[in-house]
């Protein structure tokens, strides 16, 4: 009776154990948020200056975006070789980014082919998926609003002229990206402190 008191201890043990390896996992230090925000701000405000005050820095701007998907998968790669456990909800993640990956490429490729137009909604409606679904998923609200305001945003960018859809697509920078990755780095260095 003893011993079988003993196994239910330690497999209620062991199953608080992966919940809580899974739930460590999961805590990113919000970086790749932080880098990603500053980029599409960045990108955003230069692209809004540029057609406001009617001037061109002589590239484009936006292969900033391409630049910096190379730290973000030398990182990537990094943390998963660190890593011991993978929680079945990150899996998932990775597939819903690596699908957002893919239709930003397309896209870009798409405004190469045909003129970029009025495409700046449909960035910004692709910016509100994966921020929308891993706020859900990881019940991060401040991901969640993020997702909801770039929707928001990419419908008022319709009937916006292109230098004011160029400071929504700053707004849904900062609202998506950089203040979840604010709040993620600031939960990260606490928790490494404590």
């Amino acid at each position: 009776m003893e011993q079988q008191h003993m196994t239910e201890q330690e497999s209620l043990r062991l199953i608080g154990e992966m919940i809580g390896k899974a739930k460590r996992s999961y805590v990113s230090k919000g970086i790749a948020s932080i880098v990603w925000g500053i980029i599409i701000i960045t990108c955003s405000l230069l692209t809004w200056a540029q057609v406001q005050f009617n001037f061109d820095i002589g590239f484009d701007v936006w292969m900033l975006v391409f630049i910096a998907v190379i730290p973000q998968v030398y990182f990537n790669i990094k943390e998963k070789k660190e890593r011991k456990f993978v929680a079945h909800d990150e899996q998932t993640m990775t597939f819903v980014w690596s699908a957002f990956g893919i239709c930003i490429f397309i896209l870009s490729f798409y405004n190469i082919k045909f003129g970029n137009g009025h495409s700046t909604s449909l960035y910004m409606m692709l910016y509100g998926l994966p921020t929308f679904i891993t706020g859900g998923v990881f019940k991060f609200k401040p991901m969640i609003w993020g997702g909801l305001v770039c929707w928001a945003l990419a419908i008022a960018a319709l009937f916006a002229s292109l230098a004011t859809a160029m400071l929504f697509m700053a707004v849904c920078g900062l609202v998506a990206w950089f203040i979840p990755g604010i709040i993620l780095w600031n939960r990260h260095t606490n928790k490494k402190g404590c």
